[in-house]
């Protein structure tokens, strides 16, 4: 048995229904909270001095895209919107091969456990026709390296520019194929256990990156499995616009007549809504992920957060595609969230508790796993600890949580812990040399952009 004390945390931040404890310890044994107390005496193989450390929940990124880590900040699309983005940046994206996908999902999930991201999924749609290995099962490899509790989705396009969608020929699959490797990768890597560290879903791309019979078909698949379903939707009004010419239909009624809706569905974005669909929405539990800096950097739009979180539905956190964030910061994104919805909604409209809770249980919730998400006796031993004794956080100790909110300018942890195990130690990745990625990734990326 292995096990892990934290001495003295200055502040640890339990969940949305508890009140926080100051100048207590946590005992883990092996992947479990064990004890939460004060002054325990335990000789433990591990123990962290936590004084200065505010100590949340690891946070649940519910929406990206890791191999966009490879083409941040190109000139050519910095300024454009969505369809524009996406048509140019397919034409690099085609030369993806299974190294570009490890080294990228080593980056991005090392972006997301350094700033306190313990549990990630990743919306992977490109199938290059040149890559014959197994994609998942790279970037599963690279989650283990690493050791961040993963569930990617088996992503998928069908619709190329020839059929009326925006990607190229080489990157799309038939839809033969897209059901029966979906159904391989379900039977090889998902794990519907309570502490599972790898779970699946099935994750159409976009109503205008797939037929409308795919979707349903990927629908009965999922749900023959139980898995969770996902897809981007309602991100732009150009999307609506393309779904009313092509379907005759609004988005969410083309999701509807599909099956594609429920307690086991989310969308990204879903920035685009009626008052009408946001009663559907809630009516039927759909959950939404929600990417406020991309929607920002896009231009596509405020999530209707403020309304959607007294309405019911449940709203996560997402730093999407780094192609159109530009970073994988998890505490960055928090802060996104909090001040995007006041722009529009006023000061009052989210406190930093509210995207606290929507980066760590409402992620939780939407991704499936019980045991995630709250600080708690019995829960996954999945933390962040942020050093608030640094010159970024003075003057801001009154109230700590809402510090790493509202304050500070380096969003890394001093030591990330998933599953029981320390992944980042003192700033540091375990896993893997922090160097060797950003080598990797930087002649990667050179090679596919030319």
């Amino acid at each position: 048995m292995s096990t892990l004390l934290l001495k003295n945390c200055f502040y640890i931040y339990l969940s949305s229904e508890k009140e926080p404890l100051k100048d207590y310890d946590i005992l883990i044994k092996n992947n479990i909270i064990d004890q939460i107390g004060k002054n325990i005496d335990f000789k433990a193989d591990r123990i962290i001095d936590a004084r200065w450390n505010v100590v949340i929940p690891g946070l649940v990124n519910t929406h990206h895209h890791f191999y966009q880590t490879l083409t941040r900040n190109l000139p050519a699309v910095q300024n454009a919107e969505l369809f524009d983005w996406l048509v140019y940046l397919y034409d690099i994206w085609k030369h993806i091969d299974e190294e570009a996908v490890y080294y990228s999902s080593m980056l991005a999930m090392g972006e997301l456990l350094k700033t306190g991201c313990t549990t990630s999924t990743d919306h992977h749609y490109l199938y290059p026709n040149t890559i014959t290995g197994d994609i998942m099962g790279t970037q599963f490899k690279a989650a283990e390296t690493l050791g961040m509790r993963f569930s990617p989705t088996r992503g998928s396009m069908s619709l190329s520019k020839k059929d009326g969608g925006l990607p190229p020929d080489s990157v799309v699959q038939t839809e033969e194929q897209i059901l029966i490797d979906s159904e391989r990768v379900i039977n090889k890597f998902h794990d519907s256990s309570d502490l599972s560290m790898r779970k699946v879903i099935l994750a159409p791309c976009s109503p205008f990156s797939v037929t409308e019979d795919l979707m349903k078909q990927s629908v009965n698949l999922a749900r023959k499995h139980g898995v969770r379903l996902h897809t981007h939707l309602a991100e732009t009004k150009d999307e609506n616009d393309f779904c009313i010419k092509m379907y005759g239909r609004r988005p969410l009624k083309l999701m509807e007549d599909c099956g594609f809706i429920g307690e086991d569905v989310f969308y990204a974005h879903g920035i685009h809504f009626n008052d009408d669909e946001l009663k559907i929405l809630s009516d039927t539990k759909t959950h939404i992920a929600h990417c406020p800096t991309s929607n920002m950097r896009l231009g596509s739009g405020i999530c209707r957060v403020t309304e959607m979180i007294p309405a019911n539905i449940n709203v996560g956190l997402a730093v999407d595609g780094s192609a159109s964030n530009d970073s994988s910061d998890m505490l960055g994104e928090m802060r996104n969230a909090l001040l995007l919805q006041r722009v529009h909604y006023g000061a009052a409209a989210v406190t930093a508790k509210d995207v606290m809770r929507l980066g760590t249980e409402n992620g939780a919730k939407l991704l499936n796993f019980n045991n995630i998400g709250k600080i708690e006796t019995g829960y996954a031993a999945d933390l962040a600890l942020f050093n608030i004794n640094k010159m970024e956080y003075a003057g801001s100790l009154s109230d700590p949580l809402a510090a790493l909110i509202f304050s500070g300018y380096n969003h890394g942890t001093e030591y990330t812990i998933v599953n029981g195990k320390v992944v980042v130690d003192k700033g540091r990745l375990t896993g893997f040399h922090e160097e060797d990625i950003t080598k990797k990734c930087n002649e990667i990326s050179a090679r596919i952009s030319g």
